[in-house]
């Protein structure tokens, strides 16, 4: 499962104004719905009912909100960088600035946790992390994001 198959620059919110962690699980909802045609209140929820089970904060400023869904047609990406960073309930306690929301189909087992494990292997990396937070433009970010990407599978 690769990163352009789940996320388009189009997908790409650049320069987010969430005030709190609700209100950016809510813009990623609604942002999310209109790519996927969902209700986008099924989406916050079903992200809050899996923040509940513990944060998706891992760390380093990066959170990745997911969730399973009964009617997509496959495994969707948003991803976020934020203006000002949010406080997450993060592992490490730091808010976060960088956020890459994934939504799958309530059957996709395998291909839901190979998504997140590639994401979040990317999202370790300190020089795409750099990158990202020096840019505003969503085809920079998409270019890094699936740079690194291609970079870790060779």
């Amino acid at each position: 499962m690769e990163i352009s198959e789940i996320i388009s620059p189009a997908s790409i919110l650049a320069n987010l104004k969430p005030s709190s962690k609700k209100q950016l699980l809510q813009d990623l909802a609604d942002v999310s719905a209109q790519k996927t045609g969902m209700d986008g209140q099924a989406i916050f929820e079903t992200l809050l009912e899996r923040e509940k089970l513990g944060s998706t904060g891992v760390g380093n400023g990066v959170a990745i909100p997911h969730g399973k869904l009964p009617g997509m047609d496959g495994i969707v990406g948003v991803f976020a960088h934020l203006n000002r960073p949010v406080s997450y309930e993060a592992v490490d306690d730091q808010p976060v600035d960088i956020v890459f929301m994934l939504l799958a189909p309530e059957g996709s087992g395998a291909d839901h946790l190979k998504a997140l494990s590639r994401i979040a292997r990317v999202l370790r990396n300190q020089s795409t992390l750099a990158g990202i937070r020096s840019s505003t433009d969503p085809d920079a970010i998409f270019s890094l994001l699936t740079t690194m990407e291609n970079a870790n599978a060779a």
